[in-house]
């Protein structure tokens, strides 16, 4: 028996969902605009804010915050399916795209919030893909930094105070 998902409203999750064998489905620019446009496809059906994100290769990381009545294993469970759905008609196959069900963690602190976010952020550059993590194109603080509005909620004072990467934002922000 698979142990229950802890569920709470008004919380923000760190979600992982890892492609199947640890295959590399997400690694054109194509598959991860097919992912980014289904996430925004998902805030027009779904109600909910998203903080953070990073599509890597094999593997998707997300900061986000259900809200209203939006449950987070429909909403998990719709991206991911419409995604495997997507992926699979592209590429004529049948089958499993995601391995097992998706993580995910309820972040409960600040102490929390900060390491997560900093966490995501940082995952191109420990997988070597760029340098720098905000010039990675599939990745919230990308999105941020370009102005880019829609997918990913514009961070609040808080944040922009305790991450130098939006300290540039400051005063256009606030």
């Amino acid at each position: 028996m698979r142990k229950l998902r802890i569920k709470r409203k008004n919380a923000v999750y760190h979600v992982v969902a890892r492609a199947n064998r640890g295959e590399f489905i997400l690694n054109t620019s194509d598959m991860k605009e097919m992912f980014l446009k289904i996430l925004g496809q998902a805030k027009r059906k779904y109600k909910f804010n998203l903080k953070h994100f990073c599509i890597m290769s094999n593997h998707i990381h997300l900061m986000i915050e259900p809200t209203g009545d939006t449950d987070l294993s429909k909403l998990m469970q719709w991206i991911l399916a419409v995604f495997a759905s997507r992926f699979n008609r592209f590429f004529g196959l049948k089958g499993h795209v995601w391995y097992d069900r998706f993580k995910s963690k309820i972040i409960e602190t600040l102490i929390q919030f900060i390491k997560t976010f900093q966490y995501i952020s940082d995952n191109p550059v420990k997988a070597g893909i760029t340098v720098n993590n905000k010039d990675y194109d599939f990745c919230g603080l990308k999105y941020v930094k370009c102005n880019y509005s829609g997918l990913v909620e514009l961070p609040d004072k808080l944040i922009r105070l305790l991450f130098p990467e939006f300290r540039q934002n400051l005063l256009i922000h606030s």
